[in-house]
């Protein structure tokens, strides 16, 4: 069923497993899944806004809310972490009877990818790894504030500072946006709850071993901004090195919002990767 248009960030509902899921489809061909990342606020709609229309063009393309985030249900009791992400995202599949499909992660979207093609190999046709995590590193003082966001307009401007390279992309206005998001009832307290000090816990949390991640069977493109200050660059030269099949994209005076900083080369990139 599909909400009022006034929250564009609601979309479609479907059980997965037992959780009511959101999420966003749009496109006839290959199902494509878009993985979002851990900013507080966040959804799936306000991650891939600018590239569902583009990537629809050729394939089906599926954006949900993962469980905890968004307008996702928050069970009661839940335990967030890696484990019952990818386990949300196989009920996803087969609830939506997708039994193979591309995946597009952002962010902590790429380290869930990495566990899921390697959990469920043949469920995965092509990866995709934006800004990603997926192995272990310092964690970085951007990734730290995202993290232990507590909420404010203020705060949330200091975040969308971080995220963004480019200035002219982060507005009053923006901040605001998101700020009301992220107080929804139920975000904020599901949002604290995943990544608790010592955030470096989540971190580690979220990684792959390497040598396992050096086993990958699948083609995956990864794409990271050189100026980003959440995920260190250096994460996407390490998984270009162990990843067998793999190639990279960095792109200068970019931050950790490739998609959206970069948002017609990243669509191409992705539409021309998906479809060699």
């Amino acid at each position: 069923m599909i909400a009022a248009a006034a929250n564009l960030e609601i979309g479609r509902s479907i059980i997965a497993g037992s959780i009511t899921t959101n999420y966003h489809e749009q496109g006839e061909g290959p199902p494509v899944l878009l993985i979002h990342g851990s900013g507080p606020g966040v959804s799936a709609w306000a991650n891939w806004r600018l590239n569902i229309g583009a990537l629809a063009q050729r394939n089906r393309v599926i954006a949900p809310d993962l469980v905890g985030f968004g307008y996702t249900e928050r069970p009661q009791g839940a335990t967030y972490g890696k484990e019952l992400w990818v386990a949300h995202m196989l009920d996803l599949m087969d609830a939506l009877a997708i039994d193979q499909a591309d995946m597009v992660g952002n962010s902590m979207g790429g380290g869930l990818a990495i566990a899921f093609a390697l959990q469920h190999p043949e469920r995965v046709r092509r990866l995709v790894l934006m800004g990603s995590v997926g192995i272990s590193f310092p964690i970085t003082p951007g990734l730290d504030a995202v993290w232990g966001y507590e909420p404010s307009i203020g705060a949330m401007r200091g975040l969308l500072d971080i995220f963004a390279h480019d200035r002219g992309l982060v507005s009053d206005e923006l901040a605001e946006l998101r700020y009301k998001a992220s107080i929804k009832p139920g975000f904020q307290e599901s949002f604290a709850s995943m990544f608790p000090v010592p955030r470096q816990d989540g971190v580690d949390a979220l990684a792959t071993d390497e040598l396992a991640i050096a086993t990958l069977p699948h083609a995956c493109l990864i794409i990271h901004g050189r100026e980003d200050r959440v995920i260190p660059p250096d994460n996407a030269r390490r998984l270009f090195d162990l990843i067998p099949d793999a190639e990279l994209h960095m792109f200068g005076h970019c931050g950790h919002w490739t998609q959206i900083e970069r948002v017609d080369r990243f669509n191409g990139l992705v539409a021309q990767f998906l479809h060699q």
